[in-house]
C-alpha cells in the first residue's frame, strides 16, 4: 500500500539535498511534486488543498536546526501532517462500553464486510483476552451471506446467531442483541447487507437496523482500492449514521492509498482497522503515526517486532536453538520450518513493507522472494525424510527426482543445497551460548548464567 505515494515523495524530499535551507522558492518546488503525488494516489481534491496549504505554512515558519538538513526538517514537517490527516494520535477501538458491545458494519457490496466482521470476531478472540463474540447477519437478500459468515464464525471460534432470510433486518439485529444480553457475550457484530451503489431504499434498512440493535461502534467498511468512489460512499454512509470509524480493506492490493488518506477528512471518524489480505488473520490496528513513517519510507519496525513476538513459534525456536547448541546438525526440515513461519508472518512482502525503504530496496523483490519461498518448500517436501534428515547422501539422480517431483530445475535444487549448506556453517559457528542468548531475547529474557 501507498508504494506509488511513497516513491513520489521520497523524490520530492531528494530534491532538497544539497539545499543550505528552505526557502519559499523550493518548498513551493517540492510541493509542486506532492500535489502530482496526491492526485496520483487519487486523493480527494479538498483534502489536496487542505493538506498542501497545511504544508507550506509549516515549511515557511521552520527553522532547521543545525542537526538537521532541509529534508530532514521537511520530513519531519510532512510526517507531523500526514498523522493529522490521518487522525492524529491513535484513537484505537474501544471496548470500553458495558458488555455487550455492540458493532454495526455498514458499506457498499463487494467492500468485504463479511469477511471483515470474522476478522474483526478472531481479533477481539485472539488478541483481547479472549472475547466471547456473537456474529449476526442482517443480509436477507444474500442468503448466501448469511451461510458465509455462520461459517466463518466457526473457523474462527465466534459465535453465530442464526436466523430466517424470510425475517426483517431489523427484527434479526433486536434479537441478535437481545441473544447478546442473554448469552453473556463480550460483543456482538452486526453486519449488514451492501449494495452496488448508494440508494435511500439502503439507507432507511441500515438506519433502522441501527435503531434495534443500538450499537456502540458503527464501522463504515470501504475497499481501499475503491477510488474517489469510496469516498462518495463515506460521504452518504456518514449522513445517514452517526459513525464512530472507518475499516479499510484490501489495503494490501492498492498501491495509491488516496481513499486511506480522504475517508478519514471526509467523515472526521479515524480509521481504526486495515484488512491486508484474505485470511482470517489479516487484520491490523490502524496508527496514523507508524502508516504516515511507512508512506515516507521509514519503514514500521515497531509493527514488524510485534509481529514477529505474536507470530514466531518460541518453543520451536528453543528447539532449534538447543539442537543446534548440542551439535546435533541443522537439517532440512528445520529449514522448512523455518521457511512456513516466514509464510506465516504474511511472507517476504509483508515483512519488507515493514522495513525502511533503504534496507528494502537492497533486498530482493516481494513478489520474487514470496515465489523463491514457495519453491523451496516444494523441494523439501519432494525428499525422503532420510533426504531431509541427512543431505549429504543426495546425489545426482536423487536430485532429478527431487526436481521432478517439484516442478523445478536441477539448478533450482542445487540452489537450495547450497544455501543450505550456508547457513548449517553459520548455526555451527553460533553453538552454545550466543544462540541461547539469542533465543531468550527473542522471549524477552536473558538465560541464566
Amino acid at each position: 500500500m501507498f508504494d506509488t505515494l511513497t516513491q513520489r515523495l521520497t523524490r520530492a524530499v531528494n530534491s532538497l539535498r544539497g539545499r543550505g535551507r528552505i526557502t519559499e522558492e523550493n518548498v513551493s518546488e517540492i510541493l509542486r511534486e506532492v500535489r502530482v503525488a496526491l492526485l496520483e494516489a487519487d486523493v480527494a481534491l479538498p483534502v489536496i488543498k487542505g493538506f498542501v496549504d497545511s504544508v507550506k505554512a509549516q515549511a515557511l515558519g521552520t527553522e532547521v536546526a543545525a542537526s538537521l538538513t532541509p529534508g530532514q526538517a521537511f520530513i519531519g514537517i510532512l510526517h507531523k501532517e500526514l498523522v493529522a490527516l490521518m487522525g492524529g494520535a491513535r484513537a484505537g477501538f474501544s471496548l470500553r462500553a458495558e458488555p455487550p458491545l455492540i458493532v454495526l458494519l455498514a458499506g457498499l457490496q463487494g467492500s468485504g464486510k463479511t469477511t471483515t466482521a470474522a476478522k474483526l470476531a478472531r481479533w477481539l478472540i485472539e488478541r483481547q483476552a479472549r472475547k466471547r463474540v456473537l456474529l449476526a447477519s442482517t443480509d436477507v437478500r444474500r442468503p448466501a451471506a448469511m451461510l458465509q459468515l455462520e461459517r466463518l464464525a466457526g473457523q474462527v471460534g465466534a459465535e453465530y446467531f442464526p436466523a430466517d432470510s424470510g425475517t426483517a433486518p431489523a427484527d434479526i439485529a433486536r434479537a441478535a442483541a437481545q441473544q447478546a444480553r442473554r448469552g453473556v457475550f463480550d460483543v456482538l457484530i452486526v453486519d449488514t447487507a451492501g449494495r452496488l451503489h448508494v440508494d435511500e431504499a439502503m439507507m432507511q434498512e441500515v438506519r433502522e437496523i441501527d435503531s434495534a440493535a443500538e450499537p456502540v461502534e458503527r464501522l463504515f467498511v470501504v475497499d481501499a482500492m475503491a477510488g474517489q468512489d469510496a469516498v462518495n460512499a463515506a460521504r452518504a454512509f456518514s449522513g445517514a449514521l452517526d459513525l464512530t470509524g472507518i475499516i479499510l480493506t484490501k489495503a494490501d492490493g492498492d498501491a495509491r492509498g488516496g481513499a486511506a488518506l480522504s475517508v478519514r477528512a471526509i467523515t472526521g471518524q479515524p480509521i481504526v482497522f486495515l484488512g491486508v489480505g484474505e485470511k482470517p488473520e489479516a487484520l491490523e490496528p490502524f496508527d496514523p503515526e507508524r502508516m504516515a513513517s511507512r508512506i515516507l519510507g521509514m519503514g514500521d519496525v515497531v509493527a514488524l517486532v510485534e509481529q514477529v513476538q505474536r507470530e514466531v513459534d518460541t518453543d520451536e525456536a528453543e528447539r532449534l536453538a538447543r539442537k543446534v547448541a548440542t551439535g546435533k546438525g541443522f537439517d532440512l526440515t528445520d529449514l522448512r520450518g523455518q521457511l512456513e513461519q516466514l509464510q506465516r508472518m504474511g511472507g517476504l512482502g509483508a515483512l519488507l513493507d515493514k522495513l525502511p525503504a533503504t534496507a528494502a530496496q537492497q533486498a530482493v523483490s516481494p513478489d520474487q522472494g514470496d515465489l523463491q519461498v514457495r519453491r523451496q518448500i516444494a523441494i523439501i517436501n519432494s525428499m525422503t525424510p532420510r533426504e531431509r534428515r541427512q543431505p549429504g547422501i543426495i546425489d545426482g539422480s536423487r536430485r532429478r527426482r527431487i526436481a521432478r517431483g517439484s516442478g523445478v530445475q536441477v539448478q533450482d535444487v542445487n540452489r537450495l543445497l547450497k544455501q543450505y549448506l550456508e547457513m548449517q556453517r553459520v548455526m555451527k559457528s553460533m553453538k552454545g551460548g550466543r544462540l541461547r542468548r539469542m533465543m531468550g531475547a527473542l522471549k524477552g529474557k536473558m538465560p541464566p548464567d
